[in-house]
């Protein structure tokens, strides 16, 4: 099973949003059987909460699932875990730094940032909607971040889906 981990900051707003529309954009594509997703945050202040109000009520508004989504904190176990690592910004990269075990070598997960993935974007960080309020602008480079994502995840690991 390939194992992708989404991180943010809190891990209330970007990261279980990518989680959310990555989880059905696996479902869609035919491999929940083969891929799962999962979020977490580089801080602990959130930990057992569900996703932010504007998180919900975007995903909400595009029918896109989070049910069972719950902020967390990145584990040392998430390293050995997780085949995908995909940071929102910067700064999430190197605060993921201080979870990472020593010694993994080559069982250590890909890291690379969301919108790397993106087929268009001017933006290297995808911006904090807590801060910004402008979820929207969120979604949609999370959609198109999602989709480069995924093709990466295929391409890379020779994926056919099951029917």
């Amino acid at each position: 099973m390939i194992k992708v981990l989404f991180v943010c900051l809190g891990n209330i707003c970007r990261s279980p949003m990518a989680e959310a529309i990555f989880r059905q954009k696996v479902k869609e594509a035919g491999f929940e059987d083969q891929i799962v997703v999962d979020s977490a945050g580089t801080g602990d202040w959130h930990i057992g909460n569900p996703p932010h109000h504007g998180t919900r009520r975007i995903l909400d508004q595009y029918k896109i699932s989070y049910e069972g989504i719950r902020a967390r904190q990145v584990a040392e176990d998430d390293f050995r875990d997780s085949r995908y690592i995909i940071v929102m910004d910067n700064q999430n990269m190197q605060d993921l730094k201080r979870f990472q075990p020593k010694g993994l070598g080559e069982e250590a997960p890909f890291i690379g940032k969301m919108l790397d993935f993106a087929s268009s974007a001017e933006l290297k960080d995808v911006p904090d909607p807590y801060y910004t309020g402008n979820f929207e602008e969120v979604y949609e480079l999370l959609q198109d971040s999602c989709q480069g994502l995924l093709q990466f995840i295929i391409e890379r690991e020779g994926l056919t889906a099951r029917s």
